[in-house]
């Protein structure tokens, strides 16, 4: 669980004080979800990972990692404010371009959108979150 103290927040993940930003506040939120509802260990999880698309650098919100420490699951986190829209979903579609992920979802922790990559490699929306003891 995140604890504040003014405008700061823990990430257990960073493992150290970050603004909290409403972004963050979603970001924090559902980190507990992965670890609490999906049982995800928190050393499976990283916030903010870096990565490169050509020459271009972004930062993912959640990645979850396999056992074999491949990428599993990305999240995109959103303002609550912002619409899950096609754009956001576009955004992380981008990010499985090199992540190569089973699972895509988008938060904006108003709602929440999980898409699961099928055998012909397209994906579709799944009704509930990937569970860790799941994972072959």
């Amino acid at each position: 669980m995140a604890e504040k103290s003014s405008n700061k927040v823990w990430d257990p993940l960073r493992r150290r004080q970050v603004s909290l930003t409403p972004e963050e506040r979603v970001r924090q939120w559902f980190i507990g979800v992965l670890a609490q509802e999906c049982g995800i260990p928190m050393h499976m999880m990283m916030s903010e990972a870096a990565f490169s698309l050509g020459d271009k650098n972004y930062r993912a919100d959640i990645i979850v990692y396999r056992r074999d420490l491949s990428p599993w699951v990305v999240v995109e986190c959103k303002r609550p404010e912002v619409a899950l829209d096609e754009a956001v979903l576009d955004q992380a579609i981008r990010y499985n371009m090199v992540l190569g992920v089973d699972f895509i979802i988008i938060t904006n922790g108003n709602g929440t959108l999980c898409l699961e990559r099928g055998e012909d490699g397209t994906y579709a929306p799944v009704e509930v979150l990937p569970l860790w003891k799941n994972l072959q």
